[in-house]
């Protein structure tokens, strides 16, 4: 389904401000800025960058976006009402909340009367009058404001009454947007629907009360509820009339947040708040890497335009790479196996039609299909995935069918092509007898010194190798603060004269796996280490009984298809060039 202008919805990111509340996340400065210039460039609407005064990086966020301001987006101030007992002119929290000079602000307050009580240790009366002070206040400093109702369905559930005031008195003090926050993360999707649905209507209701002394309630129980739950006498009269919209806040703590903000969407809110991956306090937030696609190209609404919903997995892995989190390789829409495809039967059909197992094309999101090649692959895994490469195989081909037994004779070893593809090519082009053998490593050692324990941050490890590029022999050796970093350095310097662009290239992730762990310390060892040059990545394999010899091949290895890289990329422009 293509997304429809005229029913447009409003995303609203808090990754600045709720994401960095997850556990093990820290931000700087600029990284704060690097994420937020991204979630422009995807479109989102509105920005929350964090609290002012809280910290000083959040104030020196704000500066600098005054300095440098976005291009598309509204960065947004967040902070709570004003503290009980002052008014909200002479709250010293809200003066930096307007010194960061954003046209909205968001503010949350308290829904649940047992918060207020037991939280705040004030009245519901004054919890009310912080509400209206605090956004009268905003307003008449010329903000906008956005309204999150904390703990917002807790708190209808035991009060509807008390909780729908807390929402007039936003409305009536010129608050634009009220948010239903499901704090806890604990509500159900069809808790949400119909809570939502019963307090659409008692404002609706409310207003044709004012327009023709009529109202009308919903059936059954949510009837009975809404009945209960009339608004009460106004205590804050209404300022100037405005028009008013729902949002949704969403957490993950029964797993179901992206659930539950489409279940409110469903019954008419228009601004949809999450996070980039679902990044969050406890179990996280919406992930709006799920709820953007499932919007736009399911639901059918508006959030960004087409060609920046195409930018949604990179900006899923910018955000990761930026936090320092591996990302997540199985999230539906943007990760590295959404639409991977393992079996042969399924490869042989997506092939034919990709609708047999794909439920939206994987460019609408910036994703591609992947062919997984392993144990379980046929032909038709070995065809397509050639293809990946530019290389193209004929079904009849002797070639075809020793792949796949090489195939599947490594992984009975313990060796795994999945998440290596970079080997899997290697070992492809071997077998078409198209592996160009840059260097030949004729045998490697490591030595590793092991000082006393007051010294052993500064114990390093030494790699000796032999290798030999165009039958020239070359030893060299090298130091690292282990046995694999020692390794990797001694090769590198002893291929740099031969291979400049090697000083590009650098590990981004080693991963070792026990394959057979009741075998002890002469157990089989797995070793996955992934490389970058800067643009590109790729993963290479080695499996071994010894933890050493298995991380020079895949150190080896990723050296190699590092090269292959840059040797295409030179044919590539070199075709280009030719064809100018």
């Amino acid at each position: 389904m293509t997304s429809d202008t005229a029913h447009p919805l409003w995303i609203y990111d808090t990754t600045l401000r709720d994401g960095s509340q997850r556990e093990g996340l820290s931000l700087s400065l600029e990284d704060k800025l690097r994420i937020a210039r991204q979630l422009d460039r995807l479109g989102v609407p509105f920005i929350e960058g964090g609290w002012p005064g809280a910290n000083p990086k959040d104030v020196q966020f704000f500066w600098q976006l005054q300095e440098e301001p976005l291009t598309q987006a509204e960065l947004v101030a967040f902070c709570s009402t004003r503290r009980p007992g002052m008014a909200a002119a002479d709250d010293p929290m809200l003066q930096p909340i307007l010194a960061a000079g954003t046209r909205w602000v968001t503010i949350f307050g308290k829904s649940w009367d047992l918060h207020v009580t037991e939280g705040l240790k004030t009245t519901l009366d004054e919890n009310l009058a912080m509400i209206q002070d605090t956004i009268q206040y905003l307003r008449a400093n010329g903000r906008r404001v956005i309204y999150d109702a904390e703990h917002w369905f807790d708190g209808y559930k035991q009060n509807p009454a008390y909780a729908l005031e807390t929402l007039r008195v936003a409305i009536a003090a010129g608050a634009e947007w009220l948010v239903f926050c499901d704090t806890n993360g604990g509500t159900l999707p069809h808790e949400i629907a119909q809570i939502v649905q019963e307090v659409i209507q008692v404002f609706d209701s409310s207003a044709e009360v004012e327009a023709d002394g009529k109202r009308q309630t919903a059936d059954g129980e949510s009837a009975e509820r809404v009945e209960k739950a009339q608004l009460p006498t106004p205590q804050f009269p209404l300022l100037t009339p405005h028009s008013f919209r729902f949002g949704i806040h969403t957490h993950n703590d029964s797993d179901t947040a992206v659930a539950n903000a489409l279940a409110a969407v469903m019954q008419g809110v228009r601004m949809v708040q999450g996070t980039i991956n679902g990044y969050g306090e406890r179990c996280g937030n919406a992930n709006l890497c799920s709820l953007i696609p499932n919007l736009q190209a399911k639901l059918g609404f508006s959030c960004i335009a087409a060609d920046q919903l195409e930018q949604l997995t990179e900006t899923s892995r910018f955000v990761s790479e930026v936090v320092n989190l591996a990302p997540d390789d199985h999230a539906p829409f943007v990760g590295l196996s959404a639409f991977a495809h393992k079996g042969g039967i399924h490869v042989s059909a997506v092939e034919r039609n990709p609708l047999t197992y794909e439920h939206i094309r994987p460019e609408q999101i910036g994703n591609r299909r992947r062919i997984v090649i392993s144990d379980q692959a046929g032909l038709s895994n070995i065809l397509a995935k050639a293809r990946s490469f530019g290389i193209e195989l004929n079904k009849q081909d002797p070639t075809c069918r020793e792949i796949l037994q090489r195939l599947k004779a490594l992984e009975s070893e313990g060796y795994q092509f999945e998440a290596a593809e970079a080997s899997f090519e290697l070992l492809m082009r071997e077998a078409l007898g198209q592996r160009q053998n840059a260097f030949e490593v004729k045998g490697f050692q490591v030595h590793y010194s092991l000082l006393s324990e007051t010294d052993r941050d500064r114990a390093t490890s030494l790699a000796t190798v032999k290798l030999a590029v165009d039958g020239k022999d070359i030893l060299e050796a090298a130091e690292g603060n282990g046995p694999v970093s020692a390794l990797d350095a001694a090769l590198r310097k002893a291929l740099i004269s031969f291979y400049p662009e090697i000083g590009t290239f650098y590990l981004t992730d080693y991963k070792v796996r026990i394959l057979d762990g009741t075998a002890g310390t002469s157990a089989k060892t797995r070793v996955l280490i992934e490389s970058s040059n800067g643009h590109q990545r790729w993963t290479t394999v080695g499996v071994s009984g010894n933890i050493l010899e298995a991380s020079y091949l895949a150190v080896v290895e990723g050296l190699e298809y590092g090269l292959l890289l840059q040797t295409q990329a030179k044919a590539a422009l070199a075709a280009s060039a030719t064809a100018k």
